[in-house]
Parts: C-alpha cells; structure tokens; sequence
C-alpha cells in the first residue's frame, strides 16, 4: 500500500468534517438571522404591551425607569426579543405583548367615550363583552352624540389616527336646527373661526358641507343621497303643519376638535340637534346602536395606509391639497 492509499481514508474523514463544521455555521447565521428579525425596538414592544405610546416609552428609556435582562437602558433604538429577553420597567416585569385587535363600534347616545367615568355614567367599555381584552377608544364622540367609534390596544396606530396632522378625513350626518344660508355653508367650508373650551380661539380646516336632506316638503331633488341611506329619523318625517323636521347635512372634517361640529354651526347661528358619525377613512358605520364587529384584515390594512399618509389620507377620492373641497 502506498502513502497516498494509507493517507486517503484520513483525507476523506477531515474533508466531511470541514463540510459538516460549514453546514454547522451556515446554520447558525441562518438562526443568528432569524432571531435579529424576532428582535424590536424596546419602545415598540413597551407599546404593544400597552404600557405607553412609543413617545412615552422613549421618556422612561431616557430616565434610566427600563432594564434589559437585569441591566438598566438608557439609549434609545436598542432592540430585545419579546419571547425571550426580560424587558423590566420601574422594577416590574413587562407583560408579553396581547393580540392586537380592532373593532368597529356603534355607540349610542348617552355613553361617554372614555375608558372609566368619575360620575358614574355608562361609557363605550360598557358595550364590549370582557373577552375582548382591554381596549381603548380612538378620538372621541361626545355624550350626546352616536355613531362610529374605532376601538383597539394598537397604539401606535391610534397615536396617528389622532394627532392633528394625520388628515384621516371623518364624515357625519347633522342635523341642524333651522337651514343656514349658502353663504353661511360657504364660510364653514372655508374655515371659520371657533372659541375652544380652553378660551383658544383657531381657524377650523377646509370641510366638506352638503345637504343631505333638507327640510322643506318637496326635497327629493336637493339630496343625492338614497332615502334608505338617511338617518332613520330624517326618512320621510313631517311635521304637522306639512314641512319636513330640520335638514341634515353630512359634514366630512380632517381634524377633531373637541365638539367641532357644534361649535361651527353655532358660530353661524344654528344649533346642532344630532351628529351621527358614519365614516373614519376606510371605514363605513354598518352595524346597529350599541353593536360592534371585528374589522378585517383589509380593512386593518387600509386603515394603516390612510392614517400613515397613504393614499385617499386627506380626502380619499376626492383630489389632494384642495383649498376647499367640493363635492363631484
């Protein structure tokens, strides 16, 4: 046997062996990979706990109140597993972030838009069975109003769902007391000027304004919406003397100031008797008082792209950056 034959078998052993070690490494960053795409932002995962929005758990990050794995953090975009790490704020251990859900809700009038009441009223977490989990209301629909009302523990989406530049435009039925003027439309679609409850006064933004139903006898031809597309109240209602009860107009803002509605026909002399919000973004009222629906997963996914400055964001189908918006 020569040397090359005695040497073969031994050439061959550490040739399998140098193959199994770069499987093993392949492996390995496959594995190293995998757990780096498991891994989030510390902020992100404290928000999905429902701890605190993102910008507040960039505050208690900063203030030293975060620990990771038993070592206090204080730089901001440091990333940690949420299976797998210890994630501690002020000393206690984060809970494991629940399921993220979404619901669309019809809130009846008489239900405050509020997780808890210091009066004692009902509030809109009366109308959930508790198998929901905890949620929350986003933005808010005042005591005497009804209508869509978006629940949900994501919160980074209701964080932009609700700050002032998101542009998710909101579409309601009005009814007013005594029909304004068109020139008293005019100014509202514009932008008018309302004192807030702090003593603020601001300019509202452009709104679209269009009569929905009015409230003379012969109507029919000034509302393009479908009777059965009314307000249940306002189908074919007359009063004694022969006219029809006050118009309803549907009115479509891109902020939510507090009592906004009410405060622009005010400001034009009419009172508002009801508001029924029918529309966020993407999504249609098409459940009953009281009542409430998981949303889909398209919906989900539309609502996401409109509120991060998507597509349809300002106005939907209606074209953007419009100085004041007119209905086609």
């Amino acid at each position: 046997m020569t040397s090359e034959e005695w040497h073969a078998p031994w050439k061959q052993a550490r040739f399998v062996k140098e193959e199994e070690r770069r499987h093993i490494r392949f492996a390995q960053c496959r594995q190293a990979a995998a757990l780096q795409k498991m891994m989030e932002r510390l902020q992100k995962i404290m928000a999905g706990s429902g701890i605190a929005s993102r910008r507040k758990a960039e505050e208690m990050i900063a203030a030293g109140r975060v620990a990771l794995n038993g070592i206090v953090v204080t730089e901001q975009g440091r990333k940690a597993d949420p299976e797998r790490d210890e994630i501690c704020v002020d000393g206690k251990r984060l809970r494991k972030a629940e399921r993220v859900v979404y619901f669309l809700l019809n809130k009846p009038k008489g239900y405050v838009t509020t997780v808890s009441d210091p009066e004692g009223r009902p509030t809109v977490m009366d109308l959930l069975p508790q198998g929901v989990g905890r949620v929350y209301p986003v933005g808010r629909l005042d005591y005497a109003s009804e209508g869509l009302l978006l629940m949900t523990n994501d919160g980074a989406l209701a964080q932009k769902l609700m700050k002032a530049g998101s542009h998710v435009p909101k579409t309601y039925w009005v009814k007013v007391s005594g029909k304004p003027e068109e020139k008293a439309i005019a100014k509202l679609r514009a932008g008018i000027t309302i004192a807030l409850e702090d003593g603020r006064r601001v300019k509202t933004s452009p709104a679209k304004i269009r009569l929905a139903q009015d409230g003379a006898k012969e109507s029919g031809s000034s509302a393009s919406l479908g009777t059965n597309e009314w307000p249940l109240e306002a189908r074919g209602k007359q009063v004694a003397s022969g006219e029809r009860a006050n118009p309803w107009y549907e009115v479509t803002l891109i902020e939510g100031r507090n009592r906004q509605i009410r405060r622009m026909f005010e400001r034009v002399g009419h009172h508002v008797e009801k508001i029924k919000r029918v529309q966020l973004g993407p999504l249609v009222l098409d459940v009953q008082a009281g009542k409430f629906r998981e949303l889909t997963e398209r919906e989900v996914m539309e609502l996401k792209k409109v509120a991060g400055g998507g597509k349809g964001g300002k106005w939907g189908r209606g074209g953007k950056g419009q100085e004041q918006p007119k209905w086609a």
